[in-house]
């Protein structure tokens, strides 16, 4: 730590004159904290001000790092969310104390589920102030406690450098993860002698990158006597950036894959190998596979209850199951695992690379595709507005590249479904906590990640309504997202549960007082369109993306639109609804 101010007016080895030269080197907290961050390599920071973090207001008119300002708390953390997982850096993103604090909640909780790196900076009340419930003060910390990877609440200004330092370290490496730092007024206003940070210290933060070669040479051994394999992907591949070498090694040995929500991207749509999507609204192959495979190769996952039904008990029971995770707590938590790899996936699955030799599975190919097959991905074409159409235009015509976010509900499932995904990185969606709101302010961060990019969002009016404000934000910062609305007049998958497994008792559902979305659109100074029938909707998105701006386009679908394949809620992966009838 270095000395106070007090300390060197009485210290006698320090003269008058290292005092004057020492002053000329010291400046704020708020101002370290800007130069710390941009030394890790922050170009950009969401955030919304208060009178709690002015000083930091004041340090960034100064800083190189770039602001962008959404319309709500909330937004700010989902937009640094998005931001991370298209860039594959650290997300940041920051608030007052009390109420904007408090705002940001879901959003953490939201990265937490999907293990996406954020440094959270909240304002505090000054430290004299703490715990007296003084005016705009909650106990951010605490709130979050169980939603982050770990918190700080700075009470010295001169631990700013190396709380920063840190804070981006365990954000950004293992299982990686939100971190929140609580920084108090004065603090903030408090002089820093050394803003220099000190060298990297974490003795009790450990991960292994490296997995265990022994298990892994087991792995291999297992995978070159199965015959009937699948390889079951997650976000944890995108995350590492494993993609290539994961689908160097399904060709290597030829084997089928199947991935879940937040794995979609690690092996492209139209890829020979995959399957589709595993779980609740996965295909039917991909659901029948995982049950009948006698080899479960794991990569990236936490064997969610949207995939297991969480009966662990009827899921893969025939099988062996390797799981390869970078966090050990994950592994064996949800379902047995017989060969345990903890490890950083593109590491693991180079090493499984390199020892692999190809099963002899002829006959579980010829099941397999007899599955596709009869089970194919369908929908009726009719003459009406299908979603399933509109997501396969775009697909066409918004060419490989496109990022899509998508907001949570029926829409969220059709796009998983229908709309081709390339790489990882472009699909960007709430997976575990599936949080309303998330898509706008997401496609929000994709775009300033990529500013060259087409982005889509693909929204309901249910979700879109949640953060409808964003608009400005839009406006504002000149950010030509692609807004695909599916307006159905309700909230669609709530009123497809309802209808499905409450007997058509429709409770709460209709949308009565939507607005005329094209008209709010205009207020803002974003341009809408209105598509109502099939034959308007190539139309209708060319003309959107040769306009260099913001664009709703406003599909209205009917409410009787359902999503399948469908599993019932704690029902077997087997008895999923919704095959060629």
């Amino acid at each position: 730590m270095g000395k106070s101010k007090e300390d060197i007016y009485i210290d006698p080895e320090i003269t008058w004159e290292d005092v004057e030269n020492l002053s000329l080197a010291t400046c704020n907290g708020a101002k370290v904290l800007l130069d710390v961050m941009a030394g890790e390599g922050v170009k950009v920071i969401f955030g919304y001000p208060g009178g709690s973090l002015l000083t930091l207001y004041d340090a960034l008119l100064d800083s190189p790092i770039k602001h962008i300002l959404p319309r709500h708390e909330q937004t700010a953390v989902h937009a640094a969310d998005a931001y991370a997982r298209v860039s594959g850096k650290v997300g940041v993103c920051m608030a007052t104390s009390g109420p904007g604090a408090a705002n940001m909640v879901t959003g953490i909780a939201n990265a937490y589920m999907d293990s996406v790196p954020l440094v959270i900076i909240t304002g505090q009340v000054p430290t004299n102030l703490l715990g007296s419930d003084s005016f705009q003060e909650v106990d951010i910390t605490g709130m979050t406690l169980p939603i982050t990877k770990h918190s700080y609440l700075v009470k010295d200004a001169q631990e700013i450098p190396r709380i920063v330092k840190e804070a981006f370290h365990i954000a950004g490496t293992g299982r990686p993860g939100p971190v929140l730092i609580d920084l108090p007024k004065n603090v903030m206003a408090a002089e820093v002698i050394d803003p220099h940070p000190p060298k990297l210290s974490l003795k009790s933060y450990k991960f292994f990158s490296k997995g265990n070669s022994g298990q892994i040479e087991e792995a291999a051994k297992a995978l070159a006597q199965s015959k009937k394999p699948v390889v079951y992907t997650g976000g944890g591949v995108i995350t590492s950036g494993a993609g290539l070498i994961l689908r160097k090694l399904i060709e290597k040995v030829n084997i089928p894959v199947v991935t879940t929500l937040m794995g979609i991207g690690s092996v492209p749509t139209k890829h020979p190998n995959l399957l589709g999507m595993v779980g609740m609204h996965g295909t039917i192959t991909a659901n029948l596979a995982v049950n009948d495979c006698d080899l479960l190769i794991a990569v990236g996952v936490r064997f969610d209850d949207r995939v297991t039904s969480g009966l662990k008990h009827k899921f893969a029971t025939q099988a062996k199951v390797i799981h390869i995770d970078i966090d050990p707590a994950e592994i064996g938590k949800v379902v047995r695992t017989h060969i345990p790899i903890v490890g950083d996936a593109k590491l693991v699955l180079e090493e499984l690379f390199q020892k692999v030799v190809p099963p002899k599975i002829n006959e579980w190919w010829e099941q397999l595709r007899e599955w596709k097959k009869q089970y194919p991905l369908c929908y009726e074409q009719d003459g009406h507005l299908n979603p399933q159409t509109i997501l396969e235009a775009m697909g066409k015509i918004g060419g490989k590249s496109a990022i899509v976010a998508t907001d949570v509900g029926q829409h969220q499932m059709w796009a998983a479904q229908f709309y081709p995904v390339n790489n990882g990185r472009q699909f960007i969606t709430s997976a575990g906590l599936g949080t309303m709101g998330f898509g706008f302010p997401a496609a929000i961060g994709a775009q300033i990640a990529k500013r060259d990019s087409l982005v889509f969002l693909v929204t309901g009016d249910g979700s879109f309504q949640m953060s409808i404000q964003e608009l400005a934000t839009t406006v504002q910062y000149q950010l030509p997202i692609k807004i695909v609305l599916m307006n159905n007049g309700v909230l669609g998958m709530v009123r497809q549960l309802q209808k499905m497994f409450y007997n058509e008792r429709f409770c709460e559902i209709q949308l009565h007082a939507n607005p005329d979305f094209i008209k709010v659109a205009e207020a803002y100074g974003v341009k809408g369109i209105r598509v109502e029938n099939p034959e308007q909707v190539d139309a209708a998105l060319k003309e959107a993306i040769d306009y260099p701006g913001p664009v709703l386009i406003d599909c209205k679908i009917s409410p009787d639109e359902i999503v399948l394949p469908m599993l019932p809620p704690g029902k077997a992966i087997t008895e999923i609804l919704g095959g060629r009838e």
